[in-house]
């Protein structure tokens, strides 16, 4: 036995040291995001919270891509398990029982097969959408500190050996090389995710409810946006640190697949590498077009410019889909950052993309992005006698047409949606002349001066109404009245026309014929997906007229964007290919002969493509044919 007290003396030691030295280069880092502004944490809450949203919320996004999820279960929990069984043995009745030493051993064998998992990611070929550099280390490491504390494990067990100072060695070199890489190598995610998932920017998102809304910024505060690294929250700086460098982001992201100059990966790489100046090289896949970022570092430094790291065609290529953020494992609000910068670029220097001044000038002039007029906007009605709300002062639903009800060919939708109402008996009105655009384009643009000035006009006029509910065919209208207006103060319960439609066919007010003879495919809008969760209902709708339902390869909250959200369609950043061509190729391999669409942005974008194939159809028009042909 006391040949073996000094083993089960230093064994235990090592994996202390490594627990310090890992403290040590947190601490090292947690000093860089201090550079950051204050913000807000729940500390107590997220603490408690921290193992359901490591368990349940990250491992449902890591639990897409199976092999991953078995490598992350079986390597982060055996390393887990094998070192603090390993640290535990400091105590003496545990370093003394050879039954111990063999638990610890079966640690280190289950962390040991979780290294090979990770190896076999990366040799002999990497996969395409993980980064190189460092983290190519890392499998390597796993599998000296794996390999090396199994042995060591053994021999205690077994009553020690000749062997026994290689094996501790080699578990030393590669536990001692994990703890170092804590701080710029891959480890880093390990600690900054952990704590990013307990100081979360939007704490929302672990509540089972979509936490999508912008949030307001302050138009007094001294700068306005963020046009470095300090002018982020210290929270935001530690959440980027969390990124692992998977590449799922950039995977998802259309204007990646479009060949436009955006990256959400080398973003998130960039914000990071722009607050530290001795952040190793980026190794992964670059901005399409080949652009070497550059530019100073340092928390001060600029963040966007034709001479600094992110170019400004970068930030204007971002739909703000979240198609990024929905396959993110870690949760980093890629969106959230791209809008602060947009925010400053906009409100503090002017810098809109050319072809975006024109919309966002006559939005904040005219009530809306075309500079028309207001009262236009039920031009697509004539015939129909749409009731305005103002002459009666209240109804049970207040219809919101949005920006769609001035394009000819969503008013044929608009047009679709009147007469369902009416078929139903719905008392419904329309505000007329009194709406204005809701701002949701100013907003994404950056333009958060002109959003809050139009939500408070239309949250006035809301006001003088009485009303139960709003309906919209409009995602982003829907969005950002039922999201985004509680800051400023209007409440309201908002329901998109999907939602809608499908209650009156429940409650027996509509009574739709079946379509069987159609096949369908539907193509979620990313503001009602994503934002807002509604993926069940245009479904559940187009299931009920009977027609043949099939789904694209890419559905639900995880359908690719269509190209028209976030001022995309007004930035016009050119790129290889146009996100609408992909989504529309994506259809056509389904076979069907008709894409469902819920949105206008979605309308004009997929319509644009003069050779897609398959017709595209509101919900609301294949409800109406569905109706009509019942009758």
């Amino acid at each position: 036995m006391t040949t073996l007290m000094p083993l089960t003396m230093v064994f235990p030691g090592l994996v202390w040291t490594m627990a310090a030295l890992a403290l040590v280069q947190v601490a090292r880092r947690a000093a860089l995001w201090r550079a950051g502004s204050t913000a807000p944490v729940a500390w107590l809450q997220g603490l408690a919270a921290l193992p359901r949203r490591y368990l349940v919320d990250v491992h449902a996004v890591v639990a897409r891509d199976p092999y991953a999820s078995r490598m992350h279960a079986v390597v982060a929990g055996g390393l887990l398990a094998a070192s603090l069984l390993t640290a535990l043995a400091i105590l003496p009745p545990l370093a003394a029982s050879r039954a111990y030493w063999i638990l610890v051993a079966l640690a280190f064998a289950v962390t040991l097969a979780g290294s090979l998992l990770v190896g076999a990611r990366r040799y002999p070929a990497r996969q395409t959408r993980l980064s190189a550099g460092r983290f190519q280390a890392l499998p390597v490491l796993l599998l000296a500190y794996a390999g090396g504390g199994m042995l060591t494990a053994l021999l205690l067990a077994l009553g020690g050996g000749l062997a026994t100072p290689f094996a501790l060695a080699l578990a030393a070199a590669g536990g001692l090389g994990l703890a170092s890489e804590v701080r710029h190598g891959p480890m880093r995610h390990a600690a900054a995710g952990a704590l990013h998932l307990v100081a979360h920017p939007r704490p929302g998102r672990f509540e089972g409810r979509p936490d999508t809304a912008l949030q307001p910024l302050d138009l007094d505060a001294p700068r306005l946006g963020a046009a470095m690294p300090a002018d982020f929250t210290w929270n935001r700086l530690l959440s980027y640190d969390a990124c692992v460098s998977c590449g799922r982001c950039e995977t998802a992201c259309p204007a990646f697949a479009a060949g436009q100059p955006l990256n959400p990966k080398r973003l998130i790489h960039d914000l990071v590498a722009t607050l530290s100046p001795a952040e190793p090289a980026y190794a992964g896949t670059p901005y399409p077009g080949g652009r070497a970022a550059q530019g100073p570092r340092g928390p001060l430094a600029g963040l966007i410019g034709p001479e600094a790291r992110i170019h400004p065609d970068t930030l204007w290529s971002c739909t703000t889909c979240r198609a990024c953020v929905e396959e993110c494992p870690m949760m980093i609000e890629h969106v959230d950052a791209v809008v602060a910068l947009r925010r400053y670029e906009v409100l503090e220097r002017g810098a809109l993309p050319e072809k975006a001044v024109g919309p966002v000038t006559e939005t904040r002039q005219a009530g809306e992005p075309g500079g028309r007029p207001l009262g236009a906007r039920t031009d697509f009605a004539a015939g129909l006698d749409l009731p305005v709300i103002a002459e009666r002062g209240e109804a049970e639903i207040l219809l919101w047409l949005g920006e769609g009800a001035y394009d000819l060919r969503y008013g044929r939708t608009l047009r679709a949606l009147v007469k369902l109402l009416r078929e139903a008996g719905i008392a419904f009105a329309v505000l007329g002349a009194e709406e204005r655009d809701t701002g949701d384009l100013a907003r994404r643009l950056g333009d958060e001066a002109t959003f809050q000035m139009l939500a408070r006009a239309n949250i006035a006029t809301l006001s003088r109404y009485r009303f139960g509910r709003i309906l919209t065919a409009d995602p982003h209208a829907l969005h950002a009245l039922r999201n985004e207006y509680p800051a400023f103060g209007g409440h309201y319960t908002v329901v998109h026309h999907t939602a809608f439609l499908l209650e009156l066919i429940r409650a027996g007010r509509l009574s739709p014929a079946k379509l069987p003879g159609l096949a369908v495919t539907y193509h979620d809008p990313c503001y009602l997906a994503r934002y807002n969760g509604e993926t069940d209902s245009p479904r559940a709708m187009l299931d009920a007229i009977g027609v043949s339902r099939v789904e694209m390869a890419r559905s639900g909250r995880r359908a690719m964007c269509c190209g028209g959200g976030g001022g995309a369609p007004v930035s016009d950043v050119p790129g290889e290919r146009r996100i609408p061509d992909l989504r529309m190729a994506q259809a056509a391999e389904t076979g069907a002969g008709i894409v469902a669409v819920a949105c206008p942005s979605c309308t004009a974008m997929l319509e644009g493509v003069t050779d897609r194939g398959p017709e595209i159809r509101d919900v609301a028009e294949l409800l109406l044919q569905a109706v009509e042909t019942g009758r």
